[in-house]
């Protein structure tokens, strides 16, 4: 048996030569882009060759294992290719929002201390701007003149292999407080978490060179820049990288791509739901969906619907061998993403760290065993040790998700820990008030959060965004008729629009800006008499 490639460059030449004439990526066609207007499929022998030379000129100016280079190439093919002619060498990629404003990108390049920038000669202005005041400030080549100007690290490769440890990436997330941290990722990570996204189990488990996978979500964070990228190379299928999601292309581009595997967020599912009919028969030939987050009540109907599995998984940019619900029978609409394998051992956790028993709700913590508990893990935070084993405290990393455990295993997602209100001794899920918030017809986007009370400890502050005008006192009733009394909102705040990251999750921390107490925003309605018993 050949054994399994133990690095990245290893495990994508395997995949040229056994997949040469198959599709690898494919860019769905857009004429109003401004790049590939008419799309494009790249097999993996002229990826290869791509890939080849563009290591061949990284290589002749000396970058090799112990650089970083960041690169700003957005959702484009680009963005793949340099990644494994980097890899290759032993160099680590650390990519760049495209939505980073120019303190962000200072930020990251401070923080990175990459070698080189490669960006999109469309972003080279900004991101000139944002390093001018850099302390560190690296060389800038644009993706379209590479390798021309191309220049040599400041210093020397290191000598050292390259090994499953070797860096291949860093991963900047999106924290809800403070500076994004700088996630460590390793060949071995990456490979790991591509080998368990191929064999999911039930129906999510990849065909060998048969699937194409359509992933709208962006290159530089895991999902599809790691987990389905690195899936697709071991088993010689294709992903299908549009720019970005859009619901009016979504299923023009799933039936033109051909794509078997669809790749979605909750806000995806939910805005899907909501265009018209008559696009159900682009949907004949997808198997299943795989992510996150589908609104519980929204599940089956999309399901029946479209005419194909949603299959729920979990996973986070610190560890990507994600767990999924893919076995029948499956637990549509309750929040159930999947079990404990070999190789992830997942506890349920009080705040003191002891079990939590099945049906109660606990912190999910999470380690590969006993014997090894960080391995296929996250290398850890950039430069932050302490960060790190505040997060692996007890030998177990805290996921920071509240969860509750079936009898059988099957785990639930409830909220993030961060996101439970506590008021006058009850904890209310955030997740739970914004499900309902969003089933009113009128309401667009919602976000619940946690506010100072004097008399309860917390109350709940729901911010929405309407399609119409809708009273707030008929916004608490549409709650209070579907929530306990407590968990309705005692604070309401009607806004234009809410801050979002590229992969649409609302950023809470970035609702009120500045502003010490949200109860004094302009504009927000104080419900707190309505809350009553019975």
């Amino acid at each position: 048996m050949t054994p399994a490639p133990s690095t990245i460059g290893d495990a994508f030449a395997a995949a040229v030569a056994a997949h040469g004439a198959r599709p690898f990526l494919a860019v769905p066609a857009d004429p109003a882009r401004d790049y590939l207007p008419d799309g494009v499929e790249i097999t993996y022998a002229d990826a290869g060759a791509a890939v080849t030379r563009l290591a061949a000129a990284y290589a002749a100016a000396g970058f090799g294992p112990g650089h970083r280079v960041a690169t700003l190439l957005e959702n484009r093919p680009e963005a793949v290719l340099h990644r494994l002619a980097l890899n290759g060498l032993g160099a680590c990629v650390v990519p760049i929002n495209p939505e980073y404003r120019p303190a962000e990108i200072a930020y990251l390049v401070d923080h990175s201390r990459p070698e080189l920038l490669v960006v999109l000669s469309a972003r080279e202005q900004r991101v000139r701007d944002a390093i001018a005041g850099c302390g560190h400030r690296p060389p800038l080549l644009t993706a379209e003149a590479f390798p021309h100007g191309l220049p040599s690290p400041a210093r020397a490769a290191s000598t050292d292999p390259i090994w499953p440890e070797t860096p291949s990436s860093i991963l900047y997330t999106s924290g809800t407080t403070g500076r994004p941290k700088g996630c460590v990722l390793s060949h071995g990570y990456e490979l790991a978490s591509g080998a368990r996204y191929a064999d999911l189990g039930g129906i999510a488990t990849l065909r060998p060179a048969s699937e194409r996978i359509y992933n709208p979500l962006p290159l530089y964070h895991v999902n599809a820049g790691v987990l389905s990228l690195m899936g697709a190379i071991l088993t010689g299928n294709c992903q299908v990288q549009p720019e970005r999601f859009h619901p009016r292309r979504w299923w023009r581009e799933v039936a033109a791509t051909r794509a078997t595997i669809v790749h979605y967020l909750g806000v995806v599912a939910a805005m899907l739901m909501n265009e018209p009919p008559g696009e159900e028969p682009l949907a004949a030939g997808v198997r299943c969906g795989i992510g996150a987050g589908i609104e519980p009540t929204l599940h089956a109907a999309f399901e029946a619907r479209f005419g194909f599995p949603m299959i729920e998984i979990w996973g986070m940019t610190e560890m990507v061998r994600i767990t999924a619900a893919s076995a029948e029978p499956r637990q549509v609409g309750t929040r159930a993403f999947g079990r404990a394998f070999p190789g992830l051992e997942i506890r349920v956790a009080g705040d003191d760290g002891a079990e939590r028993p099945d049906g109660t709700p606990g912190e999910m913590l999470i380690r590969h065993s006993a014997a090894t508990p960080r391995r296929d893990f996250f290398s850890g935070y950039l430069d932050d040790p302490e960060a790190t084993e505040a997060a692996w405290r007890g030998g177990w990393f805290h996921t920071g998700d509240v969860v509750r455990r079936s009898p059988d295993g099957m785990v639930h997602f409830v909220d993030r820990r961060k996101n439970i209100i506590r008021r006058s001794g009850e904890n209310i899920a955030a997740a739970e008030v914004e499900a309902v918030l969003l089933a009113h017809p009128e309401v667009t986007q919602a976000a619940v959060m946690a506010v100072p009370d004097e008399l309860r400890e917390e109350e709940v502050l729901a911010c929405v965004v309407l399609a119409s005008d809708v009273p707030a006192q008929a916004l608490f009733a549409h709650c209070n008729g579907h929530l306990a009394y407590y968990k309705a909102p005692g604070w309401l705040l009607v806004v234009d629009s809410l801050p979002t990251t590229a992969t649409q999750k609302i950023q809470k921390h970035a609702i009120f800006p500045g502003l010490a107490d949200p109860r004094t925003a302009p504009g927000i309605v104080d419900l707190r008499a309505l809350k009553r018993r019975g």
